[in-house]
Protein backbone atom coordinates (compact mmCIF):
# COMPACT_ATOMS: atom_id res chain seq x y z
CA UNK A 1 0.00 0.00 0.00
CA UNK A 2 3.02 2.36 0.73
CA UNK A 3 4.31 2.43 -2.74
CA UNK A 4 0.98 2.92 -4.00
CA UNK A 5 0.37 6.06 -2.27
CA UNK A 6 4.61 6.96 -3.45
CA UNK A 7 3.05 6.96 -7.12
CA UNK A 8 0.02 8.74 -5.94
CA UNK A 9 1.56 11.44 -4.56
CA UNK A 10 3.99 11.72 -7.28
CA UNK A 11 1.42 11.48 -10.04
CA UNK A 12 -0.99 14.14 -7.99
CA UNK A 13 2.79 16.66 -7.79
CA UNK A 14 3.27 16.07 -11.91
CA UNK A 15 -0.35 16.67 -12.39
CA UNK A 16 -0.48 19.96 -10.07
CA UNK A 17 2.17 21.40 -11.59
CA UNK A 18 0.67 21.53 -14.82
CA UNK A 19 -2.55 23.04 -13.75
CA UNK A 20 -0.86 25.19 -11.14
CA UNK A 21 1.07 26.86 -14.29
CA UNK A 22 -1.26 26.68 -16.90
CA UNK A 23 -4.61 28.01 -14.85
CA UNK A 24 -2.93 30.62 -12.10
CA UNK A 25 -0.95 33.47 -12.63
CA UNK A 26 1.70 34.76 -9.97
CA UNK A 27 3.30 38.01 -9.08
CA UNK A 28 6.53 35.97 -8.16
CA UNK A 29 8.66 34.52 -10.67
CA UNK A 30 8.34 31.53 -9.71
CA UNK A 31 5.95 28.64 -8.08
CA UNK A 32 6.51 25.34 -8.01
CA UNK A 33 5.01 21.95 -6.40
CA UNK A 34 7.48 20.25 -4.31
CA UNK A 35 6.07 17.79 -2.58
CA UNK A 36 2.55 15.70 -2.70
CA UNK A 37 1.46 14.20 0.64
CA UNK A 38 -2.28 12.47 0.19
CA UNK A 39 -3.75 10.61 3.43
CA UNK A 40 -3.82 7.36 3.43
CA UNK A 41 -8.16 7.15 2.36
CA UNK A 42 -7.01 9.64 -0.66
CA UNK A 43 -9.21 11.97 1.26
CA UNK A 44 -6.95 14.47 1.46
CA UNK A 45 -3.78 15.97 -0.05
CA UNK A 46 -1.34 18.81 1.38
CA UNK A 47 0.65 20.22 -1.45
CA UNK A 48 3.54 21.75 -0.56
CA UNK A 49 4.79 24.97 -2.67
CA UNK A 50 8.04 26.89 -3.74
CA UNK A 51 7.82 30.69 -3.79
CA UNK A 52 11.13 32.60 -5.60
CA UNK A 53 10.02 35.92 -4.45
CA UNK A 54 9.68 38.07 -1.63
CA UNK A 55 7.92 36.85 1.79
CA UNK A 56 4.58 39.44 0.27
CA UNK A 57 4.58 37.38 -3.31
CA UNK A 58 5.01 33.99 -1.28
CA UNK A 59 2.14 35.15 1.02
CA UNK A 60 -0.19 36.40 -2.65
CA UNK A 61 0.95 32.78 -4.07
CA UNK A 62 -0.57 30.83 -1.50
CA UNK A 63 -4.00 33.03 -1.39
CA UNK A 64 -4.44 32.73 -5.27
CA UNK A 65 -3.89 28.73 -4.84
CA UNK A 66 -6.82 28.69 -1.96
CA UNK A 67 -8.78 31.31 -4.13
CA UNK A 68 -8.10 28.78 -7.10
CA UNK A 69 -8.66 25.31 -4.89
CA UNK A 70 -11.74 24.43 -6.06
CA UNK A 71 -11.24 24.68 -10.04
CA UNK A 72 -7.43 22.85 -9.48
CA UNK A 73 -9.52 19.90 -8.07
CA UNK A 74 -12.04 20.13 -10.88
CA UNK A 75 -9.33 20.12 -13.31
CA UNK A 76 -7.23 17.22 -11.37
CA UNK A 77 -10.40 14.80 -11.28
CA UNK A 78 -10.38 14.75 -15.13
CA UNK A 79 -6.74 14.16 -15.55
CA UNK A 80 -6.30 11.72 -12.50
CA UNK A 81 -8.67 8.86 -11.93
CA UNK A 82 -9.34 8.02 -7.92
CA UNK A 83 -12.55 6.90 -6.18
CA UNK A 84 -12.56 10.40 -4.31
CA UNK A 85 -10.47 13.62 -6.00
CA UNK A 86 -8.75 14.70 -2.88
CA UNK A 87 -9.31 18.06 -1.12
CA UNK A 88 -6.37 20.02 -1.93
CA UNK A 89 -4.68 21.80 1.31
CA UNK A 90 -1.43 24.07 0.39
CA UNK A 91 1.58 24.90 2.60
CA UNK A 92 4.42 26.97 2.14
CA UNK A 93 7.91 24.41 1.76
CA UNK A 94 10.29 26.82 2.95
CA UNK A 95 13.65 24.48 2.56
CA UNK A 96 14.99 25.46 0.13
CA UNK A 97 15.55 29.16 2.04
CA UNK A 98 16.54 27.11 5.30
CA UNK A 99 19.11 25.25 3.36
CA UNK A 100 20.46 28.48 1.67
CA UNK A 101 20.27 29.91 5.42
CA UNK A 102 22.32 27.57 6.49
CA UNK A 103 24.95 27.32 3.73
CA UNK A 104 25.52 30.88 4.44
CA UNK A 105 25.96 30.04 8.17
CA UNK A 106 28.48 27.73 7.27
CA UNK A 107 30.60 30.04 4.80
CA UNK A 108 30.66 32.53 7.71
CA UNK A 109 32.70 30.26 9.89
CA UNK A 110 36.48 30.78 10.37
CA UNK A 111 38.42 27.44 10.86
CA UNK A 112 41.40 28.10 12.08
CA UNK A 113 44.58 26.35 10.33
CA UNK A 114 46.04 22.98 11.60
CA UNK A 115 49.12 22.72 13.30
CA UNK A 116 51.80 21.67 10.80
CA UNK A 117 52.43 17.81 10.87
CA UNK A 118 55.23 16.50 12.73
CA UNK A 119 55.67 18.99 15.19
CA UNK A 120 54.40 18.77 18.79
CA UNK A 121 52.90 21.61 20.34
CA UNK A 122 55.44 24.01 22.02
CA UNK A 123 54.88 24.25 25.64
CA UNK A 124 56.39 27.37 27.02
CA UNK A 125 56.00 26.82 30.73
Amino acid sequence: MKHRLERVNELMRRELGDLINREVSFQAALVTVQQVDISADLKNAYVYISVMGTQEQSIEALARLHAARKNLQHLLSKRVILKFTPHLHFKLDDTIERGNRIIDLLGQIEIPPDEPLGQPPSDEN
